[in-house]
């Protein structure tokens, strides 16, 4: 695999990675703007940009988007986050060209058109209440917005009904314009390529594309706090977590690796102690949430109305004993976990290509495989055990919906945390 980045004139960053054993390549444009640069009156205007780009261009109408990429044999997809928006394709290597094409097609002349905006609105609206009525997915949001009140990092990628239904065409056409700027954009692509090609393809299709002047996203600041949500439901859904680290800190490796050991899979301490010897919880696994300025780290448990009175206990319990230490046979198995997550990801050119633009954004730069793997064998558990102290020192953010009346308050579970 060979690495190369070129920055055309405009800032648009062009980064690949050559894979001449494969006959796919995997390429798309991921946008350095997502939920948290919004203002709370238009809330979700990424997420409703990212669907109408693609109901028609100035080029192509939607069913010629989506004919286009899949008369190929090929498949197109985009998604936004809270601080990106990614629109990408995977094809044989033969057809680049047109996924380039495509996706700048996409990117930059989007018709916005007044009746499929209305359209649209009607379908993510649907899509906001469905995710309400799937509890293990909303849940997040309110941990979320809990963790970061008042602020552009809190707020749902989604929006809320009443504001996407109220969405002026004005203001997405103006968000696009200041946003889908080159310098803030990435053109990534994985498989069998050649760079310079790509390159050139990248000229013919951005490089008259100007740059503009996207605003800076509101700094995060961490609060913690307490949500609660009663509902006539079977399980309780329930996160504690804390104030995490943002991805270039130099804790994120130590707190990857805490978060593994913890919860990350069948033989971690949460899912031994509390599915597998108590039997409290069918779903419960911690997780790394991590952004450009901060991060959360966090417990995810469903649980039954009962069991609830005993599982939270028992995580705050585990949680404290992270600030015991860790064996080494624990660490070890860690690093292993984490090193062939990295390495088994290579092996697909879509998981390459997002890995590249999102270290582009990052990082500012692509960070080669043993860069990674020798930050991931320096993990030791002096330094799980300080990104534990570092990490039990805040105060905690507790989200739960369901059957909650049996759980403990919030003062008597951050107590525990203590």
């Amino acid at each position: 695999m060979t690495v190369r980045v070129t920055t055309l004139d405009n800032g648009l960053r062009v980064v690949s990675d050559s894979m001449d054993t494969v006959e796919t390549v995997s390429t798309g444009v991921w946008v350095d703007v997502g939920a948290r640069h919004e203002t709370p009156d238009v809330n979700g205007v990424s997420h409703l940009l990212e669907h109408m780009v693609f109901k028609g261009t100035r080029r192509r109408s939607a069913v010629a988007i989506a004919e286009e990429i899949e008369a190929v044999g090929g498949h197109l997809n985009a998604y936004t986050t809270r601080e990106n928006t990614a629109y990408f394709a995977k094809v044989l290597k033969e057809d680049i060209a047109l996924a380039v094409d495509v996706i700048a097609d996409l990117v930059q002349n989007a018709v916005l058109d007044p009746e499929e905006l209305t359209r649209e609105r009607s379908v993510i609206i649907q899509e906001i209440n469905q995710s309400h009525d799937t509890p293990d997915d909303i849940i997040f949001d309110h941990f979320q917005r809990t963790a970061f009140p008042d602020q552009g990092l809190g707020r749902p990628v989604l929006g809320s009904a009443d504001l996407v239904r109220d969405m002026p065409r004005d203001a997405i056409v103006s968000y696009m314009k200041g946003h889908y700027s080159p310098p803030h954009m990435v053109l990534a692509a994985a498989g069998n390529l050649d760079h310079d090609r790509l390159v050139a393809l990248a000229e013919g299709a951005f490089g008259a594309q100007t740059a503009g002047e996207p605003g800076n996203a509101e700094a995060a600041s961490y609060a913690g706090g307490d949500y609660r949500e009663a509902r006539d439901i079977e399980q309780v859904h329930v996160i504690l977590g804390l104030k995490g680290v943002a991805y270039r800190d130099d804790d994120f490796y130590p707190l990857s690796a805490l978060s593994t050991l913890f919860g990350g899979g069948m033989s971690s301490r949460l899912f031994q102690e509390v599915r597998e010897k108590r039997g409290l919880a069918y779903s419960i696994y911690s997780f790394l949430s991590c952004h450009m300025d901060t991060g959360l780290f966090g417990i995810y448990a469903g649980t039954g109305e009962d069991e609830v009175t005993e599982l939270i206990p028992v995580v705050c319990a585990e949680i404290a004993r992270l600030g015991d230490g860790v064996s080494d046979d624990e660490v070890a198995r860690t690093r292993a976990q984490i090193k062939a997550s990295v390495l088994m990801a290579l092996e697909s050119t879509s998981s390459r290509c997002e890995q590249l633009a999102r270290q582009m954004i990052v990082f500012g730069r692509p960070i080669p495989t043993a860069e990674t793997v020798g930050r991931i064998e320096a993990v030791d558990a002096g330094a799980i055990r300080r990104a534990a102290g570092r990490v039990l020192s805040g105060r905690p953010t507790l989200a739960a919906l369901g059957q909650i009346k049996r759980l403990e308050n919030f003062d008597q579970i951050a107590g525990r945390l203590a």
